[in-house]
């Protein structure tokens, strides 16, 4: 988390030393807990004596949420006149010549009144960054431009208000607040997200459990895809950093590799992970033809499928396939049922169990799949 830099009033409004830091927090939905989960940082840095503002605050009846603002100060919205209806709308310039060290602004996507200087909120947040102001924004995956027509298929919600990517290629830290479908479903049913009369209709239509393990896994995705690419451009200590899924399938000379292949591409496919398959090759014992043969085949569908291939040597085939594991960032180990007669499993460990030991420590998820015989 960036920490804003002390400057005084006066000459980071007329001679802004730099551009503020822009931080967003992203959710799947409403009700994830991204205003509070501002709020709530906000303490923390005032505390610290950073010089914290609220510009525009949407507590949607929130108590827990308005009770969290409780002690920061707000900036008085702006009135403005539409079709004689006074409506109001976060005042830029009040914040820009207040201007504090960081400033608090909720519903990034939000489209602002006619009459407004600036049609949609993030213009204004683009004015208080050029004014060397920091900002906290928050905003739910469904409203970022390039996901509409995806988010439109998932949910049925063609959704209005939209931000265009790059505020959040541009920004300096992307924080998703992530909560489970169960969690976000029993906050609405205990009337923490929506007013009692929405709560059925709202569980009936974008609050649908499919709809909510969609989201959640874009927005998860989503901030994976940008911090991936943030950590490779800089390519820090020369290292290139990648969190994408890796999906490693460990195959061997039994017909049910084949299989194993099949189920990893359909998991690499779903996940959107790049595929990769390994055959551990004993180096004091020669392939028969029929063996060769398979592994060729093996290694043909691997590609098929847009994997790579990782033919090695070794004696210890846990060890080696670990070891290959951390060499290529890999998240996701599948291997088959072991093979291994039951009495051989209480004279030492299964392979299996090797494996498990050695990648115990290094986050690796591990899928043992049935297949037939």
């Amino acid at each position: 988390m960036f920490h804003p830099s002390h400057s005084s009033p006066d000459s980071s409004y007329i001679h802004p030393a730099r551009r503020g830091k822009h931080k967003i927090f992203i959710g799947m939905a409403p009700g994830v807990g991204k205003t509070y989960k501002m709020l709530e940082e906000a303490h923390l840095l005032k505390q610290d004596g950073i010089d914290v503002v609220i510009g525009l605050l949407e507590t949607h009846g929130r108590k827990e949420t308005a009770m969290k603002a409780t002690g920061l100060e707000i900036i008085p919205r702006k009135a403005f006149i539409h079709q004689n209806i006074v409506l109001q709308e976060m005042d830029t310039d009040a914040i820009v010549q207040r201007a504090p060290q960081l400033v608090l602004v909720d519903e990034l996507a939000h489209t602002n009144v006619p009459g407004s200087p600036r049609e949609k909120r993030y213009q204004d947040v683009e004015v208080i960054l050029a004014a060397g102001i920091d900002v906290y924004s928050t905003v739910n995956i469904q409203h970022l431009e390039s996901l509409n027509d995806l988010v439109a298929r998932i949910t049925g919600v063609v959704v209005r208000e939209r931000i265009p990517d790059y505020l959040l290629d541009e920004a300096d830290a992307v924080v998703v607040i992530d909560v489970t479908p169960e969690t976000l479903e029993y906050r609405l049913q205990e009337g923490k997200i929506y007013a009692p009369e929405k709560i059925e209709q709202s569980l009936k239509n974008f609050f649908q459990r499919r709809n909510l393990i969609a989201l959640r896994e874009l927005a998860l995705r989503e901030v994976a895809d940008t911090v991936e690419e943030s950590a490779n451009t800089s390519n820090l200590l020369g290292q290139n950093c990648n969190i994408h899924e890796r999906v490693l399938v460990c195959v061997s000379t039994y017909p049910d590799s084949v299989q194993l292949l099949r189920r990893g591409a359909r998991i690499a496919n779903y996940m959107n992970a790049r595929l990769y398959a390994i055959f551990v090759a004993n180096p004091e014992r020669f392939l028969t033809k029929k063996e060769s043969l398979h592994i060729d085949m093996c290694k043909g569908l691997c590609r098929e499928f847009g994997g790579e291939f990782l033919y090695v040597k070794s004696k210890n085939v846990a060890k080696e396939i670990s070891q290959v594991a951390t060499d290529n960032h890999i998240t996701q180990i599948i291997i088959g049922e072991s093979q291994q007669p039951q009495w051989k499993k209480f004279l030492k460990k299964s392979f299996t169990q090797q494996l498990i030991d050695l990648i115990r420590e290094k986050n690796i998820d591990l899928h043992i799949i049935s297949t037939e015989r």
